[in-house]
């Protein structure tokens, strides 16, 4: 059962490097840091791009447009760290016992 436990942890927090990875790379082509026409940067943006959008699309559904603001990346990780510091140990807790 830890092991299960610690698997999910684990790939929450790859998950967690990946969405701060994106955004940031997202910032750095959006203020013309990194140019977009860079095909090593282009490359990693894509692949950030579709390991994100799965989990970023049911919450843009619910989440109001803020036209160029993107709140999703934010609210993706906030549901992660509660997932992981409450949820995760409580749900295992409880299985354990």
């Amino acid at each position: 059962m830890m092991l299960l436990y610690s698997l999910i942890d684990y790939i929450l927090m790859i998950l967690t490097w990946i969405i701060i990875a994106q955004a940031i790379l997202s910032w750095l082509v959006a203020f013309n840091v990194l140019g977009n026409n860079s095909d090593t940067v282009r490359q990693i943006y894509f692949a950030l791009d579709k390991l994100t959008e799965p989990v970023y699309r049911p919450i843009r559904r619910i989440m109001p447009d803020f036209g160029a603001l993107d709140l999703t990346p934010m609210v993706v990780l906030l549901i992660v760290f509660f997932v992981r510091s409450t949820l995760l140990p409580t749900v295992f807790s409880a299985l354990m016992a």
